[in-house]
């Protein structure tokens, strides 16, 4: 089978701010099944996108494996054993240059500090980029470090040019963010109220050998080997 793993905070089965990111990206991606979005017009298409690939933050971007699962999975719940829980802090409904996203509202140097390891650590695991995909992560146009961590890494946006974000939807228009963004933060707000830890990693994996597939959490890995 040809795939993707990609390591994801998503918060854990039953959190309320689960239920709400499944329901409003209209996917849960622990089961792999559809569920109904709330009736607001264009958020359908608007997290298209989105859908695929399951609510979650990016740790550890996909990539395809150049090793067996087995040792994979073997990095990845070493790496989980070594990191201590945290709190998370509370998080709000923002637009990322056009995306809406949750983002943090203050620094958190714990998760950038996991981010990092998941990157650094699974890194001896990744294929290297084709060509082509090359060539598509810099049509956007990278900068020197972003280039850099292309080459290094596999993805541009890592290390320090990661930002912690739970994505909502695609790019949007103006006139589309003045819409969906209020209704997104009345959906959010009763979950984003509630203090909540980061006490787990999530692997997701996704299936490329005919077309590409959804994500789906293959397992989730306790922080601290708990």
């Amino acid at each position: 089978m040809d795939m993707r793993v990609a390591l994801y905070w998503a918060p854990p089965v039953g959190d309320s701010l689960s239920v709400a990111g499944n329901s409003w990206l209209g996917r849960d991606p622990e089961h792999g099944t559809t569920l109904p979005q709330p009736a607001v017009p264009g958020l359908a298409e608007a997290t298209a996108e989105a859908r695929i690939y399951g609510f979650h933050a990016t740790l550890r971007p996909p990539m395809r494996l150049s090793t067996g699962w087995d040792d994979f999975m073997a990095t990845a719940k070493t790496l989980a054993a070594r990191q201590k829980p945290f709190d998370l802090p509370r998080l709000a409904v923002a637009d990322l240059a056009g995306f809406l996203a949750l983002r943090e509202t203050l620094p958190c140097p714990a998760l950038h500090d996991l981010a990092d390891a998941c990157v650094r650590e699974t890194n001896p695991h990744r294929l290297a980029a084709s060509p082509a995909e090359l060539a598509r992560r810099r049509r956007t146009g990278l900068g020197a470090s972003e280039e850099a961590n292309l080459l290094h890494w596999g993805y541009p946006y890592v290390m320090e040019s990661w930002h912690f974000h739970l994505t909502l939807s695609r790019r949007l228009a103006e006139a589309e963010m003045a819409v969906l963004r209020p209704q997104a933060e009345a959906h959010f707000m009763a979950s984003l109220a509630i203090p909540r830890r980061v006490t787990e990693i999530a692997v997701f994996t996704q299936r490329i050998d005919n077309a590409p597939a959804p994500f789906l959490i293959a397992e989730r890995l306790r922080l601290g080997g708990q």
